[in-house]
């Protein structure tokens, strides 16, 4: 019996095409000027850049340096925890000025709302902070879905395509892997969280998936579906 719903966000509760076209692109235009104003003053900032420092050599006096391995891991959509630290505090501006929106797509947004009041709890594990998590959710286009949630997982948790981030997933939220159902658009995602018993649906929004491959879903009315058929709640 499926208890638990840990979900992807990119690509599965929301386009691809936000976080790629109005949240890098927003990050790239004014990280700069970000890290400038707060590099001598902010302690949550300084120990993000201090990271980077830590792990790439470049001084922390040097910002220009700091803001040219910024600009690099955006442009290369690198997972760095630092880096999408303080893209969720200067996202987290943008959305407090109206400047966008979190997207989500309506049926998710439905269903997470449904799911909740059923009973089941509901998990985010992303790559991209806790706090742009909570942003996309608590901004979002169909309104504050952060109350559907119990809890989030980033990149500090271990990495998506790894079995040992969802054990340690498992570990934490101390239930069966087998009560657990895992969405998401990446396969390699879906084994990874399959290799330590946890219940998957893979979601291809658009375009078909590959023949032969496992069953796909394009929305999440066929989630609850699956749920409803295979994982009796």
């Amino acid at each position: 019996m499926i208890r638990v719903i840990l979900t992807d966000i990119e690509g599965t509760t929301s386009s691809i095409r936000f976080v790629h076209e109005v949240l890098f692109p927003y990050s790239a235009e004014h990280m700069a000027e970000f890290v400038r104003e707060y590099h001598d003053d902010d302690v949550e900032v300084r120990e993000q850049l201090k990271a980077i420092s830590d792990s790439t050599g470049v001084a922390m006096d040097d910002v220009d340096g700091l803001v040219e391995v910024l600009q690099q891991w955006i442009k290369d959509d690198r997972k760095e925890t630092p880096l999408k630290a303080l893209q969720g505090m200067l996202w987290e501006q943008g959305y407090q000025h109206g400047h966008f929106h979190g997207h989500v797509y309506p049926d998710a947004a439905h269903y997470l709302k449904v799911w909740s009041e059923r009973g089941l709890r509901l998990y985010v594990y992303s790559s991209g902070s806790v706090k742009a998590q909570k942003l996309i959710f608590g901004f979002s286009e169909e309104g504050d879905l952060t109350p559907c949630f119990s809890g989030y997982f980033d990149t500090r948790v271990g990495a998506k395509r790894e079995p040992e981030a969802y054990q340690a997933i498992i570990e934490e939220l101390g239930v069966d892997p087998k009560t657990v159902l895992f969405l998401s658009d990446v396969e390699a995602e879906l084994e990874a969280a399959e290799a330590v018993g946890i219940r998957t649906a893979w979601l291809v929004r658009e375009g078909e998936a590959p023949e032969g491959g496992r069953p796909a879903m394009s929305n999440f009315d066929d989630v609850d579906t699956l749920l409803r058929e295979c994982f009796p709640l």
